[in-house]
């Protein structure tokens, strides 16, 4: 079901990354869309062009679909599952681009250079009910997008339209909204690094066993009413990197607070949601990092002149021998 978050790091770089819930296996892998892309589309027989390169998880399904990633002026997004609250265009709009669901990262990433500049272009666009072949459904969705200032959005479209939410917290999950989510938070203010001071019972004096004690209430439940408050509280205190390795390392350890284990989230139908892979999004660098279950391993895709001007879209193979791998 997915938890994004942002992190900020000594020097003032900012990353995105996220976990990639899913029961259905989904097989992406590292990805890069050269400059001046044309995409087919689902949704209108003409499909859509993009300007800027970009970098990110994919799979090519009669056309690259990706789910997040990063493009080469820092801007960062990621498609997370919206289920029983997305709602989306019953038709074409020919005064718009129409996009289906799960092509809308590939448009923003292709086209938009902030957050600022999403706002002004996102009105422009009409999100239809179409289905993926994949799934062979419609497959409901939001969306957070982040850049290189720290600017972050979410993006829901329910029944009553579009809306494009800062993102003060920097982080999303799924449903319920991303509003209900912040007023949530109001029920964990308790919640602290250090450990709460002893309290009275009468005569007794009642005191924690050890550190920790800031943090009793936190929830460690697979919802993601609890990944959010959770991811909320650890990103708000893991401590700041002073590297790029040093940030993707804190990034990891952020997002195995809210990983999902094979079988411990299981349907009533035999499947299983687990995370499936971890995406990591320097956003100053313009570099992917993703690391999935099997192997812990970490590849790194860099956004080179050679990429970004290549003739077709480059894929990579995840590496599995030295965390850290990189492809440039």
């Amino acid at each position: 079901m997915c938890t994004s978050v942002m992190y900020k790091n000594a020097k003032g770089k900012w990353f995105l990354a996220r976990t990639m819930d899913f029961s259905f296996e989904l097989g992406g892998r590292p990805v890069v869309i050269p400059r001046n892309f044309h995409f087919e589309s689902d949704a209108q027989t003409t499909g859509f062009d993009t300007k800027l390169g970009f970098t990110g998880a994919g799979r090519d399904l009669n056309g690259y679909i990706l789910v997040d990633g990063v493009n080469e002026v820092g801007l960062g997004a990621a498609t997370l599952y919206f289920d029983g609250l997305a709602k989306f265009a019953d038709q074409t709009d020919e005064n718009k681009t129409n996009l289906a669901p799960h092509e809308v990262v590939n448009w923003i990433l292709g086209n938009v250079s902030s957050v600022a500049d999403l706002k002004t272009k996102i009105s422009d666009v009409n999100i239809v009910a179409v289905a993926n072949d994949l799934f062979k459904m419609v497959v409901p969705l939001h969306w957070i997008v982040a850049d290189k200032s720290g600017a972050c959005v979410v993006l829901e479209q329910d029944e009553n339209g579009m809306k494009v939410m800062d993102d003060p917290v920097k982080v999303m999950t799924n449903s319920p909204d991303f509003q209900w989510h912040l007023k949530n938070l109001n029920n964990y203010v308790q919640l602290k690094p250090t450990s709460h001071s002893s309290k009275s019972y009468g005569d007794f004096e009642s005191d924690a066993y050890g550190l920790g004690s800031g943090a009793l209430g936190l929830p460690g439940d697979y919802t993601s009413v609890s990944r959010f408050v959770r991811a909320a509280f650890i990103r708000e205190n893991t401590e700041k990197a002073d590297t790029e390795a040093g940030s993707i390392n804190a990034l990891t350890h952020i997002l195995n607070s809210v990983e999902i284990p094979k079988g411990v989230k299981a349907d009533n139908e035999g499947g299983c949601d687990y995370s499936q892979y971890r995406g990591y999004m320097s956003l100053d660098e313009g570099a992917y990092y993703m690391q999935p279950y099997d192997d812990q391993t970490i590849t790194r895709v860099v956004l080179t002149p050679e990429l970004l001007n290549a003739s077709k879209p480059s894929e990579y193979p995840l590496q599995n021998t030295q965390q850290f791998n990189s492809v440039n």
